[in-house]
């Protein structure tokens, strides 16, 4: 096999090898002799070079059917199951759909502090301000804090020596609220002349939250473990299906919030709930999933690892007047089976003390990684009805189904939900029903 970036299916290529594998190579188009019919002209002069995007050389049409092939040859042959595929759900919008991004800082070679995204496969910035995947004010903001940077000479962190302060730029942008949030991750405790930083920034109209968030290790990821409040408040607010959520800078939420309420709609819907059902929501982030849950469940309970996400959790259930989720900081591969312990021995902890929360429904949206294999096993263990799996990387479901199908459940319903056009990844929801507490070995 060779992989060739920027190619589609059907081209007829000259291709130079550039690596060679043991059972695969990498090789780099010198010639586009006969084009594939889906190849189109890109629409944005970075691509090639920016590694955000990966299809803006073919229609979307391909690009869906690229997708869908992906889940279902995964789900087929890693999963080794047999089932029925619905198709893709698109995405209405291609560009500008994306409410978060981040962008990281450098300096050029005349010694100009610059902001873009990293090349493919590396980290060299390609400087660019006006990402088509990212809303209109993104270019405005980036090219204010440039001008703040050249004017007071706030130097941009470089990777290779750890030196500089301006690392990346966080920004949110809330839909349907309109509220905007900056947050800029520094490798230090203090911005220099942030006063002034916040004057430029603050007069934009929806400017709502600007911060920073401290990171002064070496490493690749972006944000740090904290944030601190330079002007306004330490959140945005937005709204899906009719939910107002409080999104901080350390938050996860999705990022294509048109998509999004298709995905959690799906996975509302494949929960089946009537009203007298317990659902555990795994990894639950903000409570998204679990208050679009819990408007039709007797009781939801989320767990997520990320204090500051569990706190907004909280307010989001308060700010929507519901009551009936309750939410518990905690890796799930240790709150569940550890819940489930007591549950067994009648112990009266935390949870348990709330009344009887086994599950009637799990639902679970983990990480590309995946499942931890003990929060596999709890799940088989408790037995809920059904469980609602939702995936980032199909190859990691595929895994996990493979687990799942072979202790006791059945695959009932899939379907991919594409959050993220013009990006390789492909959001994935399923149904699993319990079979009867029969075990295939």
């Amino acid at each position: 096999a060779v992989f060739v970036p920027n190619s589609a299916i059907g081209d007829e290529l000259s291709v130079r090898i550039l690596k060679v594998k043991k059972t695969y190579a990498f090789g780099k188009i010198e010639e586009i002799i006969t084009p594939s019919p889906a190849r189109i002209e890109p629409d944005c002069p970075y691509f090639s070079k920016c590694g955000g995007c990966v299809w803006r050389h073919i229609s979307y049409d391909e690009e869906c059917k690229i997708k869908q092939q992906r889940v279902e040859d995964a789900v087929t042959r890693i999963g080794g199951i047999s089932t029925e595929f619905k198709p893709v759900i698109r995405s209405g919008q291609i560009s500008r759909y994306r409410n978060k991004a981040q962008f990281p800082f450098g300096t050029d070679k005349n010694g100009e502090p610059v902001c873009g995204f990293y090349a493919g496969r590396t980290h060299d910035i390609i400087a660019n301000t006006d990402c088509a995947l990212g809303v209109d004010v993104n270019k405005t903001i980036l090219e204010l804090i440039l001008k703040f940077m050249k004017e007071y000479q706030i130097p941009a962190y470089d990777e290779k020596t750890g030196r500089g302060l301006i690392r990346h730029a966080l920004i949110r942008y809330g839909f349907i609220t309109k509220e905007i949030m900056v947050c800029l991750v520094i490798n230090g405790h203090r911005i220099p002349h942030s006063a002034e930083l916040v004057r430029l920034l603050s007069k934009l109209d929806g400017m709502t939250s600007i911060s920073f968030s401290p990171n002064t290790k070496q490493t690749n990821v972006i944000m740090g473990d904290s944030y601190e409040v330079l002007w306004g408040q330490g959140y945005i607010t937005d709204f899906i299906g009719g939910i107002q959520y409080q999104i901080s800078p350390l938050s996860f939420y999705q990022v294509n919030p048109a998509q999004t309420e298709k995905l959690y709609g799906l996975a509302l819907e494949y929960a089946d709930l009537h009203g007298d059902e317990t659902v555990w929501d795994l990894y639950c982030g903000i409570g998204t999933i679990s208050l679009f849950l819990a408007k039709q469940a007797k009781m939801v309970y989320g767990v997520e690892i990320v204090p500051q996400a569990i706190a907004d959790a909280r307010e989001n259930a308060r700010r929507n007047g519901i009551e009936n989720a309750e939410f518990y900081v905690g890796r799930a591969e240790d709150v569940l089976p550890e819940y489930y312990e007591g549950w067994k021995r009648g112990s009266q902890g935390e949870i348990c003390q709330t009344g009887k929360a086994h599950p009637d429904v799990i639902v679970v949206d983990p990480p590309r990684k995946g499942c931890d294999e003990t929060l596999l096993e709890t799940m088989v263990e408790m037995q809920p009805e059904r469980i609602v799996y939702v995936s980032c990387d199909s190859a990691t479901l595929a895994r996990d189904l493979k687990y799942l199908c072979g202790n006791g459940y059945e695959l009932k319903r899939v379907r991919a939900v594409d959050q993220f056009p013009m990006g390789v990844h492909v959001e994935t929801v399923v149904l699993l029903s319990h079979s009867c507490g029969m075990v295939n070995n």
